[in-house]
């Protein structure tokens, strides 16, 4: 998620996006939507695979790359066609609000960060699902609301290069990073505000921001765009240590023989990656069915690729319930004090 004296991206997104003045919604046929998604009982699976066949595609805005690849799962499955468009976080947020503000309901489903599916949340955009499997993943996944619901976990871990760093010289608290030793091995992803608010939560605002900076003034810090550049210098040794990468980053490439291992310092944070469907679906038979699917067949997709998942029979192994969850609402209504703390610790001193 890509959100400091500035505004984030997603502060200025939103903030542009409600000074559009909504367009008039042109005339639509009687949606049945609703109907479809609390569908319930003995028959409701066949009864979607019936419906979705005749609708004969869907249409989905995707953030996460595996999605694409569980689509054409979907597709193999059922012999229903998945249009596919993928971009960042804010560009898919902006895109479905865009279209819905003016009367277009061409999306069916919609997958993305937490704090952007929240903002879609708010625009009155998505449809509860009220699936079976809902009952089959951890409570934290699904908010009061039940609009969206987390198919997959972001968990924030520290990464190390074992040809740099020996196991045993690892920090175990963040004041180890005050060690003279670490200086010019650290490195952090620029946009990982909602981490950084948790672990402030964690040590104390003003205890926690003063720490940073004097690590950084002890030590320095190399700030990156993107977690996948960070796992990438981390698995060259150009930056021996980051501080932020997701987990699935050090495990995809220690598996390719990658010199790294993942650790965590503290409290596990993370963020959910979120699925809807949007309640103006034209196909709303296939919709429901690719929501049940993200949380069936998908899940174990997922887990062979190393992501954190929802399910909760996986819940044992991978300690979804030991995690601090980043709060999508707070980040969202926090995201331009949250980045520009991070930008007067990170950014301004980082280089």
């Amino acid at each position: 998620m890509k959100r400091f004296v500035k505004k984030s991206g997603l502060a200025l997104l939103l903030l542009s996006l409600n000074l559009v003045v909504a367009a008039p919604v042109f005339a639509q046929a009687k949606s049945n939507v609703a109907e479809v998604a609390a569908m319930q009982g003995p028959n409701r699976q066949q009864t979607l695979i019936d419906g979705a066949k005749k609708e004969g595609e869907l249409t989905i805005y995707i953030v996460h790359p595996a999605v694409g690849k569980i689509a054409a799962l979907f597709t193999k499955k059922y012999g229903i066609k998945v249009n596919v468009w993928r971009a960042s976080s804010e560009n898919v947020l902006q895109r479905l609000v865009t279209e819905a503000r003016a009367g277009r309901a061409e999306l069916d489903f919609v997958q993305n960060n937490a704090p952007e599916m929240e903002a879609t949340h708010r625009e009155k955009l998505l449809q509860p699902v009220s699936s079976p499997y809902l009952a089959e993943i951890i409570p934290q996944a699904i908010p009061a609301h039940k609009e969206w619901v987390g198919y997959s976990v972001d968990e924030y871990v520290q990464a190390y290069n074992t040809n740099k760093i020996k196991k045993e010289d690892l920090p175990k608290t963040y004041q180890d990073l005050l060690d003279p030793k670490w200086k010019g091995k650290l490195g952090i992803e620029q946009g990982d505000y909602g981490w950084f608010a948790a672990v402030l939560q964690q040590l104390g605002q003003e205890k926690g921001i003063k720490l940073f900076k004097d690590i950084i003034a002890a030590n320095d810090i190399s700030v990156r765009k993107g977690h996948t550049l960070m796992g990438q210098m981390v698995a060259s040794g150009e930056v021996p240590m980051a501080l932020t990468l997701y987990s699935y980053n050090p495990d995809q490439m220690k598996d390719k023989g990658a010199p790294v291992e993942r650790f965590t310092i503290g409290q596990p944070i993370a963020q959910l990656q979120t699925m809807a469907v949007l309640n103006k679906a034209p196909h709303p038979n296939a919709a429901v069915l690719f929501f049940d699917f993200m949380l069936t067949d998908a899940q174990q997709v997922l887990l062979d690729e190393h992501d954190v998942v929802t399910g909760k029979k996986y819940d044992a192994t991978l300690k979804t319930s030991s995690m601090k969850y980043i709060d999508p609402a707070a980040a969202l209504d926090n995201d331009a004090k949250w980045s520009q703390i991070y930008d007067e610790v990170f950014m301004k001193r980082g280089k």
